[in-house]
Parts: C-alpha cells; structure tokens; sequence
C-alpha cells in the first residue's frame, strides 16, 4: 500500500500502514506554530485518532529543529485575551496527544523550547539528537507557567528537576535530557531517523489491541494534567518586553 498524506499547511500527516508521521512547523522560525497551527495541530491528532488500523504515531518538525514554541511575532501588540486564546489552543494539542489511543513518539532534533517542550513532553515517547535542545525558558517572556504545564514536567522529570528546569529556563543539551528523565533515547542526529524507524516498528510488531490497552492504562495512572489554571498566563507587560528583545537581538 502505498503511503497516503494529507498536508494542511504548517501540519503534514503521512500515513503508512499503521503508522501515522505528523510533521509540524515550515523551517522558518525554528517550526514555531502560531495559533491557527496550533488548532490544526490538535484537529489533525483526533482525527488521526479515528482510524481504527493506527499502530503510532511519530512526531517531528521541518527540517533540522523539533519546534521553538509559539510564533511570539503574533503576540506584539495583542490583547490578554488573544494570548490567553493562543494558550487554550496549544492545550488542546497537547491533550489530544496525550489521549491518542496509540504510543506518540517525539522525534527530536535541534531546539524543543517553551510550549515545544510542552509538546514533546505530551509525547509518550522522546528519542533526541546529541545536539538537540529541550527546556522551559519562558519566564524572561513574562509568561507565567500553568498549573497543567507544571504538571506536565512533573510527571515526566519529578519536581526537583521541574522546579530547576523552571526557575532557571535552563536548555537541557541531549544526553542530559536522557539522565535527567526529559527524553528515553539520544543518539547522534544522523542516527535519529533510523533510531526511531527501529522503535516504531517495534512497536507495530506487538498486537495492536494490546498496545492500545496499555496505552489506556498509562492514561489512567499518569494523566493527562487536570483542566485548571492559575490567574492569568502572562504579564503582558512583561511580554511584550520580552518579544521586543527577541526581535531586535
């Protein structure tokens, strides 16, 4: 059978068999989404969802770099209630990830950064490159984390390592996210592909219903985080600062 696609725009979705590859982000910007992306991104995840033959999913940026984030270039000048609209729709991705009844695999090369990490972390599985870069540097933005982005961290690295991640927006590189508990596997970016291709496949050979059980069971026990918030997701004062330095560094 020959691979079928659908490709929206800033989310491709190539199927092969039983194995779905979700390709996000154009090149530019590191494979930051804007909002709208992040909308398709979640539609493409439930529908993906659906068919009844998906084994797993892998997810994965253009070309050279996982995802940077949000496009902050379409927060300058906006309201509170656009941003906050642009983090509800980057919730809903994630959580259609988590609750994908097939294993998610992240494919990460370059930079998963702010709500790429986010991403990465709704993921059940992270395979990185040696050079790639994953954390949470989005406090110099003013942006304030939510309890659920917290919670997401937690779950995957304990609070210590949330906490330091966090206060300090620190760039975990590779082979620490690997000690750290940020990611499963890390091999040299030439070996990425492969590495992945290997686990996949590993995975298609199991019976499916099975798979899919313990995927329910890990929903069950590990989340995903709980709808709540904690005030608002940002000082806007403060972010708009924060893009000003970023777009004239």
């Amino acid at each position: 059978m020959r691979p079928s696609r659908r490709d929206s725009g800033m989310v491709d979705v190539t199927f092969d068999g039983p194995i779905a590859t979700v390709t996000i982000g154009t090149g530019r910007r590191r494979n930051a989404l804007n909002g709208d992306a992040w909308k398709d991104l979640a539609h493409q995840i439930i529908g993906v969802s659906t068919h009844a033959s998906l084994g797993v999913v892998v997810l994965r940026g253009v070309g050279d770099t996982f995802c940077a984030g949000s496009d902050v270039t379409e927060w300058v000048g906006a309201c509170a209630e656009d941003v906050e609209e642009s983090f509800a729709q980057m919730e809903a991705a994630f959580r259609a990830i988590e609750i994908c009844p097939v294993p998610v695999i992240a494919q990460i090369s370059g930079v998963a950064a702010g709500a790429g990490c986010q991403l990465a972390l709704a993921c059940d599985i992270r395979v990185v490159a040696t050079s790639a870069r994953i954390g949470m540097p989005i406090a110099r933005l003013g942006i304030r984390p939510s309890p659920a982005f917290a919670a997401r961290l937690v779950r995957v690295v304990g609070p210590a390592v949330a906490a330091e991640l966090h206060y300090t927006g620190r760039l975990v590189k590779g082979p620490d996210a690997v000690t750290t508990g940020l990611a499963n596997r890390c091999v040299y970016g030439e070996l990425l592909a492969s590495t992945v291709r290997d686990l996949v496949e590993e995975i298609v050979r199991q019976p499916t219903s099975a798979v899919r059980a313990a995927k329910e069971a890990l929903i069950a026990v590990t989340g995903p985080p709980p709808h709540h918030t904690l005030g608002p997701a940002v000082n806007l004062r403060d972010l708009q600062l924060g893009i000003a330095q970023i777009l004239h560094t």
